[in-house]
């Protein structure tokens, strides 16, 4: 039986690094970011949908991410068609990676998801992840980023379900607040217990 683990994590908690622990620990990892990048490329699937529904966003057969981002980031109903095109999209995407991992018979795999509860990805998982640290490791970690400041940190965690409530729903946390070792001590235990 292949185990569908939901990894998920608010902005700055470590979702990245612990996703990256678990593909070098021999996981297939399913990251959802990287699906959305390949659809919006050149060829991609999305490409046709988003350029029926947003102008001027296209350049040489892709999505220009900076011009959509223009037309989307603080503007819920703009938003709310763009996820309406790219959420069936990314699910197909899951469920034919799920079914070829379990066509492979591995024994755990991974759906790396920012917003694993809040599109309801968690019901296709058996078991969900949850990476959290404090709040001021998650502001120093995200305000680092070029470009970042406190508003579009703010604007993101308010699209985010908060951390309390992700870890009320976490079958386990993982806690990324103290260093990387720490954190992939925890997740190799996770792995050999699913091994075992």
């Amino acid at each position: 039986m292949t185990v569908v683990i939901g990894l998920t994590g608010s902005i700055g908690m470590g979702k990245t690094t612990a996703s990256d622990m678990l593909r070098r620990q021999g996981l297939p990892i399913c990251d959802s970011d990287s699906l959305v990048h390949k659809m919006l490329a050149k060829g991609g699937a999305a490409v046709p949908f988003v350029n029926d529904v947003f102008d001027g966003v296209v350049s040489e057969g892709a999505i220009d991410r900076a011009a959509l981002g223009k037309q989307v980031f603080g503007n819920a109903d703009a938003l709310k068609q763009l996820e309406q095109i790219m959420h069936p999209l990314v699910r197909a995407a899951q469920k034919k990676f799920i079914k070829v991992c379990r066509g492979r018979r591995a024994f755990a795999i991974v759906l790396d998801v920012p917003l694993l509860f809040e599109v309801e990805t968690d019901k296709l998982c058996d078991m969900t992840l949850v990476v959290s640290a404090p709040r001021f490791i998650q502001e120093q970690r995200v305000l680092a980023r070029p470009g970042m400041t406190h508003e579009r940190l703010e604007a993101t965690l308010q699209r985010q379900m908060p951390d309390f409530e992700k870890r009320k729903r976490a079958d386990i946390i993982i806690q990324t607040g103290l260093n990387k070792r720490h954190t992939s001590d925890q997740l190799t235990k996770i792995v050999r217990w699913l091994r075992d």
